[in-house]
């Protein structure tokens, strides 16, 4: 079991048991840790305390979060941190497909897909040769490989990498000091790439709701197809959908797991929170 594996599973125990207010060694006991090697752990993967992180993640430090007021427009990725911002200080340039391209369901393309892992899971990258298409966590290999066929019928799909999965697969997990321009090249509708290019405006460690991306692409009243353009994002994390939660401070629906976009959220905000620390230091 990874270390992710077992803060999911302390996750979710947390949450079955909230009013319990489980105990350190409760919750060490559910991933079968000892409470001295399950801290130790969890701080080596999120860079907090359990205690540290669990605040991080409830509902009054999401509702927190909602009431900072700053909007989209004038958020940035943060910059200049330590290498312990690690995925943060990424730049992502999206570049849309072609109409011909979009109708065509991937007809002409050759895709290239790659196994590798993350801080929350095991991942498929996928990339036409222009930039990475797909970027998706994974449950079962065969089931991940099926799902990318489906989005892209009439591709010819193998398995294999580029230039663009590979400068992706470097990073991943490592250090994001100057790192190299991560390039996208998504099948999306003018809706919905509008979406996915206001998420990447949100910073790490900040959260928004569907309204507030609605207010952004000027289409106030499309809240619901907001939801929508999330729920089929192609490229988990990069395009931060975790980040969009429901306006009372619920996290909410996510395509790839209610507890993996909780562990993400608490996970940016401990790095968020850190690099903030850095600075003022």
């Amino acid at each position: 079991m990874t270390d992710y594996q077992r803060v999911a599973k302390a996750i979710t125990f947390v949450k079955e048991h909230s009013t319990d207010q489980p105990k350190l060694d409760d919750i060490a006991k559910a991933v079968h840790l000892s409470p001295y090697h399950f801290h130790r752990m969890f701080k080596k993967w999120a860079g907090v305390t359990p205690k540290e992180f669990l605040q991080y993640i409830s509902l009054k430090h999401a509702k927190k979060l909602l009431n900072r007021n700053q909007t989209i427009e004038k958020a940035t990725f943060y910059t200049g941190l330590s290498s312990s911002s690690r995925l943060h200080d990424l730049f992502v340039n999206i570049e849309g497909m072609t109409p011909g391209e979009f109708k065509n369901q991937g007809q002409s393309l050759d895709i290239r897909y790659h196994f590798s892992n993350s801080p929350f899971g095991d991942i498929l990258i996928a990339s036409t040769g222009k930039g990475i298409s797909n970027l998706n966590f994974v449950k079962e290999r065969d089931e991940s490989i099926r799902e990318l066929k489906e989005r892209w019928p009439k591709a010819r799909i193998t398995e294999g990498e580029d230039k663009h999965i590979r400068t992706l697969d470097n990073r991943l997990g490592s250090s994001w000091e100057d790192p190299d321009e991560i390039k996208l090249h998504l099948r999306g509708t003018e809706f919905q790439l509008k979406v996915w290019e206001a998420l990447l405006k949100i910073p790490v460690g900040h959260l928004v709701t569907y309204s507030d991306v609605a207010q952004v692409i000027d289409n106030p009243n499309a809240s619901r197809a907001v939801g929508t353009a999330l729920a089929n994002n192609p490229i988990a994390y990069l395009i931060p959908c975790h980040r969009v939660i429901r306006k009372v401070g619920d996290i909410g629906e996510y395509r790839w797991g209610s507890t993996r976009k909780t562990a993400i959220i608490g996970w940016e905000v401990a790095q968020a929170s850190a690099g903030n620390h850095a600075q003022a230091d």
